[in-house]
């Protein structure tokens, strides 16, 4: 449908749509030194400007905001208009504590009283 609108018109749309997608996202994908703000993300990948990524391949890490993600192997596969599309090989979810080596019952106690019997 926007190729009936004149040229100027879809170029101004394209570039209204690019910066509020850059304006909209908080998550950001750190490849080494480099931060690169993510466009759009989905369980498969995601896509950042091409113009700023020009090659992605390897271990990164994406960050919501401040807060840490995910960490994953990156490989990119294709370049769509303005924009670096990036596949994962690898995802994997970033916890705040280590993981249990044993299985806690939902239903177990907080804690202990002690008998103060002696």
């Amino acid at each position: 449908m926007l190729e009936f609108l004149p040229k100027e018109i879809r170029e101004g749309l394209e570039a209204a749509r690019a910066r509020d997608s850059r304006r909209r996202s908080r998550l950001r994908v750190h490849f080494g030194d480099e931060v690169h703000p993510i466009r759009r993300f989905w369980p498969d990948g995601f896509a950042v400007g091409a113009a700023q990524a020009p090659h992605l391949r390897g271990l990164a890490d994406v960050y919501d905001g401040g807060r840490h993600v995910f960490q994953c192997l990156i490989v990119a596969t294709a370049v769509e208009g303005d924009e670096l599309v990036c596949g994962f090989k690898r995802l994997t979810s970033v916890a705040d504590r280590a993981p249990l080596d044993f299985w806690r019952d939902e239903n177990a106690p907080a804690g202990f009283i002690a008998d103060q019997r002696g």
